[in-house]
């Protein structure tokens, strides 16, 4: 058991501190209904979040990767108001934190994932916490993203397609071919909108890199893509 000293505690304590102060409650119903979310909000817009995200995590330096795991487990499960998850993406994602980005730390974000479940959450989660991963340890986590690009939880299959957003020419086109081959229209969640927006998404952002690629893989695959996922794919091409 991990004995955790006051440090993880501290920061934990001040992020909740520091929301609370910069919150405006007549804006927490609005926000709450546009992300359709059961946890209520506080009220903190993005800008405030950052900025107070900022100051505290710089206030409050975590000395090692036990504590700063604690810290983003304890603001993401013990959560009472959805900001203190993005409080807790913010941690995760840290530039004092960098040396934690591994294959160790996959595990936490399979867990912030599935207990998220909500694109809010995960989009961010695939992009700055998984994908950097990927793109350090490709040999490793390659095989991991297939499988979970073939799970039984709709948002890790989500996070696996979405995981190279920011991979450009470092874009392994194997995977996201084999990602999305494995989500198309005829499989288990290939009807579901956060599935084929996703496939969407993720082709038209590798098109921006090479549009010869995405063009030829519609057209190979024009039957089992939705019209939403070519749509969105071909976005900004002509085909």
């Amino acid at each position: 058991m991990v004995l955790i000293q006051h440090e993880a505690e501290e920061l934990v304590a001040a992020v909740r501190e520091r929301l609370q102060s910069v919150a405006d409650p007549l804006k927490a119903p609005r926000m709450q209904a546009y992300m359709k979310s059961e946890m209520p909000y506080l009220g903190v817009q993005s800008q405030p979040l950052r900025v107070a995200c900022r100051e505290v995590f710089a206030g409050h330096p975590l000395p090692d990767r036990p504590q700063w795991e604690w810290a983003v487990r304890h603001l993401w499960d013990e959560a009472s108001h959805r900001e203190e998850r993005y409080a807790a993406i913010a941690l995760m994602s840290h530039r004092l934190y960098g040396t934690y980005q591994d294959m160790q730390t996959l595990a936490l974000y399979r867990h912030l994932v599935e207990t998220g479940a909500w694109w809010d959450f995960i989009d961010v989660i695939a992009s700055h916490g998984v994908g950097p991963i990927l793109r350090a340890n490709p040999q490793d986590v390659t095989p991991l993203m297939r499988s979970w690009g073939r799970d039984g939880h709709l948002w890790v299959r989500r996070t696996a397609i979405l995981c190279q957003l920011s991979s450009k020419n470092a874009t392994d086109t194997d995977l996201l071919a084999d990602v999305v081959g494995e989500n198309l229209a005829d499989s288990r969640y290939g009807n579901e909108f956060f599935i084929r927006k996703a496939i969407g998404w993720a082709l038209r952002e590798y098109a921006k890199t090479d549009p010869d690629w995405v063009l030829d893989f519609v057209r190979r695959n024009e039957r089992g893509l939705s019209p939403l996922s070519r749509r969105e794919a071909l976005k900004h091409l002509d085909g």
